[in-house]
């Protein structure tokens, strides 16, 4: 499996953070551009910590907003006093995983798909997840001359991000509950499932190499603004209308040595989702203005506006919907039954929100015992 190229580092000046603009997933196959030079200036004055930095990975998607607003605005950095953030950008699961397994990354934001295989991988040894970020935000869109009801995608060729990812894997079970047959390795059968690159997805679905796509924002919205038709919303087929799509994990070295610094950034990570959710378009705003100082583009109204209010901004991990996802990997035949006791342990953000007057959140029984 080829590489995708990498993203730059998030450029950052004081506690102002920008990145670049690439419409990506949680999937498989990248690899992150790190520059130690690059790292933002905390606030100084504020509280020593136990460590001088901390490396903190995520990805340029508004799924990942948490990240991108809390460092634009400064409310994670804030929190860790004189600790600097060095963030560092991914296009793709794995790589974020192969940089926390091998010392180079501490927190991540990332999908539920890549944390269950990065945690079963390594017998539960290198990860944990401490923290919801985001629900939602990932839709069925598709050609209108082509399809018009769900029963019109059988014999169609409809795009995911990668094999594997958190969006292949809830298509390929939403297309076996409708009694359809796909291999899941290859992707052909009464639907073809083409694993495409949200980057380049646009363009095939112009050129008419693929008739939809099973994709999160703001590819999805993107698609809709070249003509595409919205069929589905995920969140229409789970219990509440959410499930988890961005986690935060760390890497249970870094927990043990700095439960300090994990609870700084948990405290900054709860205050960013407060504001966000408190201020939704000046949040839009901010997450929109981090791309254009970057690339010197930003996404247009017509595809923001849309995907933006389709993510919900959580502390929750919903950790039963985790579970769930990976029972549709194993039904699948993508990964063998995992194992996932002690996947979670949200002692540091429970103790977080407990301080802000806020309701705890569970793990569902999988936490660390």
């Amino acid at each position: 499996m080829s590489a995708a190229r990498p993203l730059t580092t998030l450029r950052t000046i004081a506690v102002t953070a920008t990145l670049p603009l690439l419409l990506t997933a949680c999937g498989y196959g990248s690899e992150a551009k790190k520059d130690d030079d690059k790292t933002n200036v905390a606030a100084t004055g504020g509280k020593k910590l136990s460590a001088d930095a901390v490396r903190i990975g995520y990805f340029p998607n508004l799924t990942h907003a948490t990240a991108l607003v809390g460092l634009q605005e400064g409310l994670i950095a804030k929190e860790l006093g004189d600790t600097k953030i060095k963030p560092q950008a991914f296009n793709a699961g794995p790589s974020e995983i192969e940089a926390l397994n091998g010392g180079s990354l501490d927190i991540g934001f990332i999908g539920p798909s890549p944390s269950i295989n990065g945690y079963v991988k390594s017998k539960g040894q290198n990860l944990r997840i401490i923290s919801g970020s985001a629900s939602g935000g990932v839709k069925l869109v598709v050609n209108p001359d082509k399809i018009k009801t769900l029963d019109d995608l059988k014999g169609k060729k409809i795009a995911t991000p990668q094999k594997g990812n958190t969006q292949d894997v809830a298509f390929l079970n939403w297309i076996a509950e409708k009694g359809w047959k796909v291999d899941p390795e290859s992707g052909k059968g009464d639907v073809s499932v083409v694993r495409t690159d949200n980057k380049v997805t646009p363009d095939a679905f112009k050129q008419g190499s693929i008739d939809g796509a099973w994709v999160p924002e703001p590819t999805a919205s993107k698609l809709v603004s070249e003509g595409a038709k919205v069929l589905l919303d995920e969140t229409e087929l789970w219990p509440d209308k959410k499930f988890v799509i961005t986690n935060v994990i760390v890497s249970q070295k870094f927990l043990k040595e700095h439960p300090d610094v994990v609870e700084a950034v948990l405290a900054g990570t709860v205050k960013t989702n407060e504001w966000i959710n408190a201020n939704p378009d000046k949040a839009k705003a901010s997450a929109n203005a981090a791309l254009k100082a970057e690339t010197g583009k930003e996404l247009a109204p017509a595809v923001i506006d849309p995907a933006w209010p389709s993510i919900a901004i959580t502390d929750d991990p919903l950790a039963t919907t985790l579970k769930t996802q990976a029972d549709y990997a194993v039904k699948a035949k993508l990964i063998e039954q995992p194992d996932l006791n002690g996947i979670y342990d949200l002692t540091l953000l429970n103790k977080v929100l407990k301080a802000a007057g806020k309701p705890e959140v569970s793990d569902a029984g999988l936490g660390a015992k």
